[in-house]
This record gives structure tokens, sequence and C-alpha cells, in this order.
């Protein structure tokens, strides 16, 4: 006996996500312009200051795959002060570490609560960096992260979260929804054909 009710097409489409509160899509807007300013601003990740957000962290991933001459240089462009007080941090940051034995290893400047996910529900930067090239991959996604939920205190975010010039992100996924809900329809369906009857003439 077949179904009175066969399911309807409309059953494949896909469920629409629920509206998203105010707040919450003011928080995306701004996560979405800081992201914008990180991709027109590159240079953002050349700054030898963003070691001090976290020294071991950059010590594994950067300074170890570095050569003797790339750490002799950099410690020259950084001068005595901002690299002895990267140093006092890491020496720290380890002693602390060793009083914890037998428990998780600490997580400096609030990596605990970053949500980037890696190796073992961790965060991505938290595995090993195999090569150079990696470790700088995984340095980029820390700051990345560590900018975009506004966790950088040298920078002056309000400049940047009330600008919409950075809203490419959101044009460009208002414009995918146009297409996605726009029917395809030919510009001349109603136009009677001029020119063509369909048949051949031979």
């Amino acid at each position: 006996m077949s179904d009175p009710n066969p399911p309807s097409r409309n059953d494949d489409k896909p469920i629409p996500r629920p509206p998203r509160s105010s707040a919450h899509a003011a928080q995306v807007q701004v996560q979405n312009r800081r992201r914008e300013y990180l991709d027109r601003h590159p240079l953002y990740f050349d700054n030898l200051e963003h070691e001090l957000a976290d020294p071991v962290l950059y010590e594994r991933l950067v300074r170890r795959h570095q050569s003797a001459e790339e750490r002799q240089a950099e410690g020259r462009a950084k001068g005595y002060g901002r690299t002895l007080e990267a140093d006092l941090v890491r020496g720290e940051t380890k002693l602390a570490d060793l009083k914890r034995d037998g428990e998780e290893p600490s997580t400096s400047c609030g990596r605990e609560t970053l949500s980037t996910t890696g190796i073992e529900g961790g965060a991505v930067w938290d595995q090993s960096a195999e090569s150079k090239a990696q470790g700088l991959e995984l340095w980029r996604a820390f700051l990345t992260h560590r900018f975009v939920h506004g966790d950088d205190r040298e920078f002056d975010y309000a400049a940047v979260d009330a600008d919409e010039a950075y809203d490419g992100l959101a044009r460009m996924d208002a414009e995918e929804q146009w297409f996605e809900d726009e029917e395809p329809t030919r510009a001349d369906d109603a136009a009677p054909l001029e020119g063509e009857t369909g048949v051949q003439d031979f």
C-alpha cells in the first residue's frame, strides 16, 4: 500500500538557521571586520612585539626553527630590553609549569579559552611544528585568533570595529544568499523568438 502522503521534495531543502540575536550578529560583524583588517594589513604579523603575547609558544613554533644568524638579527631588531623581557617571561612560565607537575600544562595568555581546535580538542597551534613554514603558519593562526577576539591589548580596535569599509565578508555573504534565493529565469522567456524558427533550412 502506497503512502497517502508521500514526502514532499521540499524535505530535501536545508533547514534554515534560526535568526541570530542582535548581540551575536554584532559580535560576528566585529570579528569579520577584524579578519578583513588582517587580510588588508598582513604586516601586522611581522611585529616582533607579538612574541610577548606568548614567549613560550613563540619559542616552540618559531625560534626553534631559526638559524643562529636569524636569531641574532631578530635580537638586534628587538633590542636588549625586549629580548630580556621575553626571556624573563619564558623562564617564569616554565617554572610555573614545573610547579604544576602532574597537572595539565599551563596555557598562558588565556589560551585555555581559545576555540580554534586542533589535535585532541586543543588549539591548532598546540601541535608540534615539523618545519619553519609550519611553525610560522601556526603562530599566525594564534595571532589571528588573538586579534579577532580582541586580546591584543596594544591595538586600538575601536577604529576597525566601527569602520564599514571592512564589511567585505558581510557583502560576500549577502551576495551569495541573494544568488541562492534567486530563481533561475531567462530574461527573454516572455519575448517571442525572432530570427530563429527552430527548424533547420537546407
